[in-house]
């Protein structure tokens, strides 16, 4: 995977990420309803994301292609552009966020998203708990998954 880099983000990269975030939640989750409009996502990872929460980014040739986002214990984001799907790079992603969270981690998905549940299951992740939605901003049924080291 060359010309491929991982590097924390930026503030300058905020306006990338984000459109990546929209991209990639666009062609992944067509049938979820969005909580929040494109300019309130934007504004979130300018605002929010971006400058207080550990936030990394592929890039290829210079452009942002994907993020990550951990949490003290979560990982809290995973998306690609989805030209870069099935490349390689996601599994460079969650193996950083392995490394930067070496006791474990958790996540949460819909559980409309077959692929990103694959993912997930073939990186060691596993299902610990299913929701209705309620807990959620859109309200869509999801899956909690946990990865502990050595399991």
């Amino acid at each position: 995977m060359d010309g491929i880099g991982i590097r924390r983000a930026r503030a300058e990269d905020a306006g990338a990420v984000a459109e990546v975030w929209l991209r990639s939640f666009a062609a992944a989750l067509p049938s979820v309803r969005r909580a929040h409009g494109d300019d309130a996502v934007r504004e979130w990872f300018a605002r929010v994301v971006v400058v207080h929460r550990e936030t990394w980014v592929a890039l290829a040739d210079g452009e942002v292609v994907g993020l990550l986002v951990l949490g003290e214990r979560e990982l809290e984001q995973l998306y690609l552009d989805p030209a870069w799907r099935g490349r390689g790079l996601g599994e460079r992603l969650v193996e950083l966020a392995k490394q930067r969270r070496p006791d474990g981690l958790e996540l949460w998905t819909f559980q409309v998203n077959g692929p990103a549940r694959r993912f997930y299951e073939r990186h060691g992740f596993t299902a610990v708990e299913h929701t209705d939605g309620r807990g959620n901003e859109e309200r869509e049924p999801d899956v909690r998954y946990a990865w502990r080291p050595g399991g």
